[in-house]
């Protein structure tokens, strides 16, 4: 046999890529990694030795390439929706009976997946290769994230016997082992971890460094259909099993079901089966199985009325609770956390949950040694909801309510239902405000997280808050595992906080009552912070969301002589003190006295729309009620969005947001 180093390009390319779909899409791998990593890197010689044979759809192009200096946003050629969501078996059957009513008495079938807990995104193949990748956006359009996708280990760059044209529809998620060891590493770095494995997927994919991207094992499932040349299907199972065939990563749970009995027994089985996935799910997807019934049912402009999202009650477990620790807030608030015998839940091992305060330990009756119930839902941190009293142990022991801080040994002072150390020289305090400080909506400090400000402070490189200014590459070097880069970059995102805006510096701050809008409503409305500084509770009650009570925690905060301190220090540094133009509100804007809330995952952070809705006179509120005006709803918007149908509440997309703000611009 010839063995020309194009003859063996073309059987090692070809073998590479059949293990690479063996472990990452079919998940039974033939050889070991070692065996892998030598064919793979034998891969990379010929290519390195033979540049003209390096085929451009080579796995090894799962590196990355040039960094990008933007998305550019690209339009869908069939508008990507979100699904309604249903948390009741009564009310998956009101959709079935809505679905056999719509249909006109036509039988129908319905195909059950697994809700994957990713980013959803399409992908486009032309010619049998992938030349394009979106993220959802706001559906009509989305960035091109390509580069990025193509990193993916299990989504193949090319794949024969597609046809000409064909877009999927699919979801990137984090698995949970990669999960965990990303945020490990996070950790030990500094810098703020990820909630959950849905939040790490979207940030990874948003880094303009596809190169960064390919660090990180990002995994994807392909289960729906957007524009398509030359295909003939007829039925979501159909699709379901030509995905698979074509080699594509598809789902291995599906079930596919005649009648409308039988789609409770499914999503019972799902629930049932989801804890062995690799990815986070917290649903079951219902669609109706044939396509032509899919366009009788129609859509809304939000979602189709032949699918629907089913979701979960929230995951529980029971396990013993062995110690209780004590948690020191930047406000001196302590919190009691319950130290577990590590128990699986939501498909992570969970060793910790919230007690709350002592006022619930009292209520719920828990002690040290009994057996809790422990429950996570979403991102909200694990926490203990009950106490399995049939089975209390005789030696269990009450939860003794701490006398003093347990970080500096200083008085507690007890306010509403919880406890707070009253010390300004706690450095349990020091550490969560320098943390605070750091925050992405506060100063964005990159790489300032919990790590990193606990180094700091137990270092004794900080004592104040201030003396983040007074670090140098020099001070940073005497830390543990603080390389020159990792030091520099710290300086840089340092130094870069001096021209941030003043809500965000007010934010920052932690002035008890003060949130991230509050704070830029406080900056709009004053201007400066000498003249906030000032400011009287009659004042500051003029302000709209102040009520009295907040008034008189700014007031106070600004009395104390620590503050004064701080303020004085921060200015010498050369923060910004002063209202930016874009912070400022214009009078008579098109959100003039109207009140908004923002749910879901939006296409640019969050504080963006923010500013963006206080500089055209409106505010921003964290809940939806009678009085809200308009809610902004982004991809994944949950309750929030629920709540301002039911309330009949204007919702909007961040497409009829940019027409609501050209009508006032021009634009």
């Amino acid at each position: 046999m010839s063995n020309s180093p194009a003859q063996r390009y073309a059987r090692l390319l070809q073998e590479v890529r059949r293990h690479d779909h063996l472990y990452y899409v079919q998940a039974q791998p033939e050889i070991s990694d070692a065996a892998y990593d030598r064919l793979y890197r034998e891969l990379v010689d010929l290519e390195t030795a033979h540049p003209k044979l390096a085929d451009e759809n080579s796995p090894t192009r799962k590196v990355g390439g040039t960094p990008l200096d933007s998305f550019r946003t690209v339009a869908h050629a069939l508008r990507m929706q979100s699904l309604s969501n249903t948390y009741s078996e009564q009310e998956l059957t009101e959709f079935l009976d809505r679905v056999e009513k719509n249909l006109h008495g036509q039988a129908a079938e319905f195909a059950i997946e697994p809700k994957v807990d990713g980013l959803a995104v399409s992908i486009r193949y032309e010619n049998g290769l992938l030349t394009l990748g979106l993220t959802r956006g706001d559906g009509e359009k989305g960035d091109d994230i390509t580069e990025n996708l193509k990193t993916i280990r299990n989504l193949p760059l090319s794949v024969p016997d597609l046809p000409p044209r064909i877009e999927f529809r699919g979801e990137v998620y984090l698995p949970e082992p990669a999960f965990a060891a990303l945020n490990q590493t996070r950790a030990k770095k500094g810098e703020p971890l990820f909630a959950n494995p849905r939040n790490a997927a979207a940030g990874t994919l948003k880094l303009l460094d596809s190169r960064e991207v390919a660090k990180r094992p990002l995994a994807i499932v392909l289960y729906g259909l957007g524009e398509s040349v030359g295909l003939s299907l007829k039925t979501q199972s159909e699709l379901h099993q030509q995905i698979l065939s074509w080699g594509l990563p598809g789902h291995s749970w599906f079930r596919h079901v005649h009648k409308p009995a039988d789609v409770l027994t499914a999503v019972r089985e799902l629930d049932q089966a989801r804890t062995k996935f690799s990815f986070a799910t917290d649903g079951a997807v219902i669609k109706v199985n044939r396509f032509d019934q899919q366009k009788v049912l129609g859509q809304t402009d939000k979602a189709p009325r032949w699918a629907i999202a089913y979701k979960y009650a929230p995951d529980q477990s029971e396990t013993r609770l062995l110690s209780v620790t004590f948690q020191v807030g930047r406000t001196g608030v302590i919190t009691p956390v319950a130290e577990l015998d590590p128990v699986l839940l939501s498909g992570s091992t969970v060793s910790r949950a919230t007690l709350h305060n002592f006022e619930e330990i009292a209520r719920k009756d828990i002690r040290v040694g009994d057996l809790v119930r422990v429950e996570k839902a979403g991102e909200v941190i694990p926490a203990v909801i009950s106490v399995n009293l049939d089975k209390r142990p005789p030696q269990s022991k009450p939860i003794c309510v701490p006398r003093q801080c347990p970080v500096c040994e200083g008085p507690l002072v007890k306010e509403d239902v919880f406890l707070r150390c009253t010390s300004r020289d706690c450095i349990g305090q020091l550490k969560r405000r320098l943390q605070h400080f750091a925050h992405r909506g506060a100063m964005d400090i990159e790489g300032l997280g919990e790590v990193m400000a606990a180094q700091l402070v137990d270092a004794g490189l900080i004592l104040h808050l201030d003396q983040i200014y007074d670090l140098t590459q020099e001070k940073l070097s005497a830390l543990d595992r603080m390389g020159d880069k990792s030091a520099a970059n710290l300086l840089a995102g340092i130094d870069a906080s001096r021209r941030r805006t003043l809500g965000r510096l007010i934010f920052a701050l932690g002035i008890p009552q003060v949130g991230a809008v509050l704070s830029e409503t406080l900056a709009r409305h004053f201007g400066s912070l000498s003249a906030l500084t000032k400011a009287k509770v009659a004042d500051l009650t003029q302000v709209k969301d102040v009520g009295e009570k907040v008034a008189e925690e700014i007031v106070a905060f600004f009395q104390e002589s620590a503050s004064r301190r701080l303020l004085d220090a921060l200015k010498k540094a050369g923060l910004n003190f002063e209202a930016l133009p874009e912070e400022l509100a214009v009078r008579g804007g098109v959100f003039s006295g109207k009140k908004f809330v923002i749910t879901g995952t939006l296409t640019q952070p969050r504080e963006d729309f923010i500013r963006r809705i206080q500089s055209q006179g409106g505010s921003v509120a964290g809940s939806v009620s009678a009085k809200t005006d308009f809610v902004l709803a982004g991809e994944e918007a949950g309750s929030k969005l629920e709540k301002a149908r039911s309330l009949g509440v204007r919702v909007i997309s961040e497409k009829e947001f940019e027409k609501l703000v050209g009508q006032k611009t021009g634009e």
